[in-house]
C-alpha cells in the first residue's frame, strides 16, 4: 500500500500515517512506513542504490496522522534539535465515548512506563521512575454519540494522550489497552495527529502540515 504523501520538498517529506502502520521496523519485522517512503522516493526520482531517509519521530502503531522524515542529514540534525527543544506545535484529534468532566482543561499527571506490558500508568510524583506529563484538551463537538477532542501535547511521554485521557475516565475509542471495550474496524485507535507546525530547518519559514482523519467508520462525519 502506497504512503499518503501530504508534503514534500528537497529536505523533508511528510506522510499521513494510517492506523496500524509501523513508523519504522520493530521486533515484529512487519513492513514499516519508512521503507514504503524510501520505495516511493526511489521510484519517483529514479534513484540508484539505497535511498537516504532519516527518522525524526514516531507515532504509536495504532495512531494515525502526520509523521515527518528527513531527506538529508542536515535536515535530520536540525529537526532532531527542533523536536528535542520542543520548538514546534503538535495537535491531535481524539474520539472518546464519554464527555470529559470539563469542556476545556489542562491535564497534569505523573506517568511510569511498564516495559514488559508496553503500557504507561499514572503514578505518584515521588516515584523515582515517574515523568511529568502535560497536555491541554478542548471538546470540539459531539458526533454520533462520540466526543471530538482537540489535544495540544505539551510533553512527549510514552502513550501519554492515551493514558491521560483514560485517567479521567475517557479512554480513546478503539484503545483496548487503556480501557475501551471495543476494537476499531481496522485495529487502529481514534487518535490522530492532525497538525504539526514548526520553522523549516533549511528554508527558515513557518511550515504547517495538516492531515485528514482516516476514512474508516469510526471517524465518519468528523471533518
Amino acid at each position: 500500500m502506497k504512503p499518503i504523501i501530504i508534503y514534500e520538498d528537497n529536505h523533508l517529506i511528510a506522510v499521513n500515517k494510517r492506523g496500524g502502520e509501523l513508523s519504522q521496523k520493530d521486533k515484529t519485522n512487519d513492513d514499516s512506513l519508512i521503507e514504503k517512503v524510501k520505495a516511493y522516493l526511489k521510484i519517483k526520482y529514479n534513484k540508484p542504490g539505497e535511498v537516504y531517509l532519516g527518522s525524526i519521530h514516531r507515532l504509536d502503531r495504532p495512531t494515525s496522522g502526520v509523521i515527518i522524515y528527513a531527506r538529508t542529514s542536515k535536515a535530520l540534525t536540525r529537526m532532531n534539535d527542533i523536536f528535542k527543544k520542543r520548538n514546534l506545535t503538535k495537535k491531535y484529534l481524539a474520539l472518546v465515548n464519554r464527555k470529559p468532566p470539563e469542556i476545556k482543561a489542562k491535564l497534569e499527571h505523573y506517568l511510569e512506563k511498564n516495559h514488559i506490558k508496553n503500557k504507561s500508568f499514572v503514578t505518584h510524583s515521588k516515584n523515582t521512575n515517574a515523568k511529568k506529563a502535560e497536555l491541554e484538551y478542548e471538546v470540539l463537538s459531539e458526533v454520533n454519540g462520540a466526543f471530538v477532542l482537540s489535544v495540544n501535547l505539551l510533553t512527549g511521554r510514552h502513550h501519554q494522550i492515551r493514558c491521560q485521557l483514560a485517567a479521567i475516565g475517557c479512554p480513546i475509542i478503539g484503545d483496548l489497552k487503556y480501557g475501551h471495550q471495543k476494537a476499531n474496524s481496522d485495529k487502529s485507535i481514534c487518535l490522530h495527529c492532525s497538525e504539526l507546525s514548526f520553522t523549516h530547518p533549511v528554508k527558515k519559514e513557518l511550515l504547517l502540515i495538516r492531515a485528514k482523519v482516516p476514512d474508516i467508520p469510526e471517524w465518519r462525519d468528523v471533518g
